[in-house]
């Protein structure tokens, strides 16, 4: 079965493929590593002759070219699912908006909501079935495809081969258009420095953690402080299920923990949505029958999540405030990055048999003046986004200790939480507690406050 016909009748230069998009279309990029730099390039080149064109995009790995192109010319309108940090800068400069919502309802808007003129992708080579795997970054791919009036595919052969799971490659057959790129390289990510509170946070949830656990890991420090406890423990027989996969899992797989031997669903798979790390992950997910790329509405779906037991999941947040409200998205009117997951798993672990889930924080940052300023904060500032309603957070864990929010009055959250913040805001903590009425007689002296840290 050939389709070298078909490909190369398909085949043209980047500038031939963007003059498919016309004034008024809604063009999709894909997300992450796969984003369509190339075409990109050749989009924003056009700028003189087009205008109103929206582009959808999620995590761009650094700064899209149509979003460098000034915003007052009309030209472009960039918008993201997930801010990355080029996406940030964009979004400080007026150049990028933000389109909220969470991860696994995201084939569904697609399917439902919207409409796509042009999809571009990054892909693999097309291999000898004519298929182009979308690589490390599956996310929902698919139910855009489905959605465009036009598809285009920019090929790189540095994409790794990431095996399905599902929805993980489009065919020849559904493609319009395709590109050969530049073959830039993927982006990668260093190995994110571990402090000494990521540590403390992380030596506080490891010794939570059941042999026979599913773990699910966000992004960051702190994350990766877990995984790489999790490698040096007595841990066994531990389970992935994820949106992302990052080099802790390597860590964690290479010292023999992870076994998916304990899975309800895909057992002896490790299941996940996009990578994000060094190019020694992406080698290891080439190929390797051991991981299985699936498209978010699965990775993240609530009872998909649910279905495993001791499901384990780890994620950092930028703010807490008293009432027990996640803030990891905003800081008052200055959008950082997205929801992502951060629901998605929260509510899903809790509901695992045996499930934890587990949202952390150092206890302080710096301002932008340099002050010291507490992390756990009596309410929010104006413009803070809400990422998990109170109702669904369940243990918050600091370098001082861990508390569970579940099934708490709004006094013994304050309580709580006043507890694991740092020893230096806790008094003004309580001051602000009791105008806020959540603080009471039942509220007990200062030595029983301190004594609160550990895991309720």
């Amino acid at each position: 079965m050939g389709f070298s016909s078909e490909y190369n009748n398909k085949l043209m230069s980047a500038m031939d493929a963007v003059s498919m998009v016309h004034p008024g279309d809604w063009v999709d990029y894909g997300a992450f590593c796969c984003a369509p730099e190339y075409l990109d390039a050749a989009l924003a080149m056009r700028q003189d002759e087009l205008w109103d064109v929206k582009v959808r995009a999620l995590a761009f790995p650094g700064v899209a070219a149509v979003a460098k192109v000034a915003p007052e010319s009309g030209c472009f309108v960039y918008n993201s699912w997930h801010f990355s940090s080029g996406e940030r800068k964009s979004h400080d400069r007026g150049s990028c908006h933000f389109i909220p919502f969470v991860y696994h309802e995201g084939p569904s808007h697609y399917r439902q909501n919207l409409h796509c003129d042009v999809c571009m992708v990054r892909t693999a080579p097309m291999d000898s079935f004519g298929n182009f795997n979308f690589g490390i970054a599956n996310s929902f791919q698919r139910a855009i495809i489905e959605n465009a009036r036009k598809v285009i595919v920019e090929v790189n052969e540095n994409i790794p081969r990431c095996l399905g799971g599902a929805e993980e490659s489009v065919h020849i057959s559904e493609v319009d258009v395709v590109v050969e790129s530049d073959n830039k390289a993927l982006l990668t990510l260093p190995d994110s420095a571990v402090t000494a509170v990521d540590k403390a946070i992380a030596t506080h949830i490891v010794q939570q953690i059941p042999d026979g656990a599913c773990i699910q890991l966000g992004i960051g420090g702190m994350p990766n402080a877990v995984g790489k406890l999790i490698a040096r423990s007595e841990l066994k027989n531990l389970g992935v299920h994820t949106e992302m996969l990052a080099d802790s899992y390597l860590e964690m797989f290479e010292a023999g923990k992870i076994t998916n031997s304990e899975k309800a669903m895909d057992r002896g798979k490790m299941v996940y949505s996009f990578a994000l790390g060094s190019q020694r992950l992406y080698d290891f997910l080439d190929n390797n029958p051991a991981c299985a790329s699936y498209a978010v509405d699965y990775t993240n779906g609530l009872f998909n999540i649910a279905a495993n037991d001791r499901v384990v999941s780890i994620n950092n947040a930028l703010e807490v405030d008293l009432y027990g409200q996640v803030s990891s998205e905003s800081a008052g009117f200055r959008h950082i990055t997205g929801t992502g997951g951060q629901f998605d798993f929260a509510y899903g672990a809790y509901h695992s048999k045996g499930g934890q889930s587990f949202i952390c924080l150092s206890s302080t940052t710096r301002d932008p003046a340099g002050n010291l300023v507490s992390r756990i904060k009596p309410v929010f500032d104006p413009g803070t986004v809400v990422t998990l309603p109170r109702s669904i957070t369940q243990y918050v864990v600091t370098e001082f200790g861990m508390v569970s929010l579940k099934g708490k009055s709004t006094w013994e959250r304050a309580e709580a939480l006043i507890s694991i913040a740092h020893p230096d805001f806790r008094d003004d903590l309580v001051r602000e507690a009791e105008g806020m009425r959540i603080w009471c007689a039942a509220n007990r002296n200062d030595e029983v406050l301190h004594m609160v840290g550990a895991c309720a």
